[in-house]
């Protein structure tokens, strides 16, 4: 697989941006069957920057409901990736 197909977008919440900030943390939505050394490459390999390490979560589809038909969001994986001091991931810096 090719790193771009691992590494689908970056997350952009509240607690992502406090991560960001205060521990060197980025959040990305990837491929779930990607593993923690596949992901740790192509953050390394896309953005040019050293990766100390990666927490990965499996974040299940919540059930919805509108009116009677039941349905339900689809099931992701989220990758938390500290960077190593002093790398920097500017995605959303100066929009």
């Amino acid at each position: 697989m090719n790193a771009y197909d691992i590494i689908k977008r970056p997350l952009n919440t509240e607690k992502t941006n406090i991560l960001k900030e205060d521990f060197n943390q980025v959040s990305f939505e990837v491929d779930c069957g990607a593993n923690r050394i596949v992901i740790k490459k192509s953050v390394e390999q896309i953005f040019k920057v050293k990766v100390k390490d990666v927490r990965t979560i499996q974040v299940k589809g919540k059930r919805k409901q509108r009116g009677r038909i039941l349905g339900k969001r689809r099931d992701w994986k989220k990758a938390v990736v500290t960077l190593m001091p002093g790398e920097r991931i500017d995605i959303f810096e100066g929009v």
